[in-house]
């Protein structure tokens, strides 16, 4: 049974910030070589923000772009809906300190925590009160400052991470365009195998979990990339078949950006062409929340999205949590 939500993306934006970490800056700070990040990773570069920028601020970029490029006012808004694993602090709300930034004064919102499936489960989240008909603009946003909890020591995972945000609008839909389907799952044994064990309630912060390098990422690499793969090949593929739909009717993948061989291993999988999937690791690279709506504005500005056009998105995280999304585009 599908789940067509009546409710569609009416406008798309993203921001991340200028500095840029090359391959060649990490090289200098870890035992890593350009050859080596590219080869198992497909990323080249990905910018880093400044001592004192945070979450918020990026996703404030993002929402100001948004409300720029659809023509909303602030006012408007009635809902923001905020994906992210790196929050300012753990209260209040990244959520809250953005309304107040933008000045959306009518607007409640919430965080909502899933790693990089993030923002597709806020994505469904925030469509689920626009189809529900009591609200009529809701701002989803994703945005991880993962910098913040990289071990630079650890070559495995401080090459994978970049910094950044991304923002959409959600409006009521017609019939025929936007959110037709979705689907989520949660794996929790995966738990042990992507995540930060200090800083929360189980081990807060101390001198010992900071001796202990506990409140950096800790990732089981090889785990992750075979479930990675699975999932979203899987997740797709019922998606797509659920709605009667094959891969030929696709107009566009946008998957998580966590690494190429992901995105590669999945699409052979789905037997899909270059031409019909999203990829911008190589300037960003995991951006965590971020990345698919970074996707989208990425696709929207290079016209490989159009009005009318099918689009499947699908992506993992930490937990383990999976996201798909299929969508009517709407603009």
């Amino acid at each position: 049974m599908s789940h067509r939500i009546a409710a569609k993306i009416t406008g798309v934006a993203g921001y991340v910030p200028p500095k840029v970490m090359t391959n060649a800056d990490l090289e200098k700070i870890v035992e890593t070589n350009d050859e080596w990040i590219r080869t198992r990773t497909g990323i080249r570069e990905r910018h880093i923000v400044e001592k004192g920028t945070a979450s918020s601020h990026l996703a404030t970029e993002a929402a100001k772009s948004l409300l720029t490029q659809t023509k909303t006012d602030p006012l408007e808004i009635d809902l923001i809906v905020l994906a992210s694993v790196t929050p300012d602090m753990f209260f209040p709300a990244t959520a809250c300190l953005v309304q107040n930034r933008i000045g959306a004064k009518k607007a409640w919102g919430f965080d909502l925590s899933a790693a990089c499936s993030g923002f597709a489960y806020a994505l469904t989240v925030g469509a689920q009160f626009v189809g529900a008909g009591t609200h009529k603009k809701v701002m989803v946003i994703g945005s991880d400052t993962m910098t913040s909890i990289l071990d630079y020591k650890d070559r495995a995972t401080c090459v994978l991470f970049g910094d950044g945000a991304g923002a959409a609008l959600i409006e009521a839909a017609g019939s025929n365009e936007g959110i037709l389907d979705f689907e989520h799952d949660v794996d929790g044994s995966g738990g042990a195998f992507l995540y930060m064990p200090g800083g929360g309630s189980l081990n807060p912060s101390s001198a010992e979990t900071i001796e202990q390098r506990m409140h950096f990422v800790h990732q089981e690499g090889s785990q992750v990339f075979k479930y990675a793969v699975r999932r979203m090949a899987e997740m797709a593929t019922h998606l797509l078949e659920r709605n009667g739909f094959t891969k030929d009717d696709l107009a566009l993948l946008v998957p998580h950006q966590a690494n190429l061989r992901i995105i590669r291993a999945t699409q052979e999988r789905l037997g899909i062409e270059d031409s019909k999937v999203m990829v911008n690791i190589d300037r960003y690279g995991n951006t965590t929340a971020g990345t698919i709506p970074l996707g989208l504005r990425d696709a929207v500005e290079q016209g490989r999205l159009r009005k009318g056009d099918l689009v499947l998105i699908v992506t993992v995280g930490a937990g383990y949590t999976t996201g798909g999304m299929l969508l009517r585009w709407a603009y």
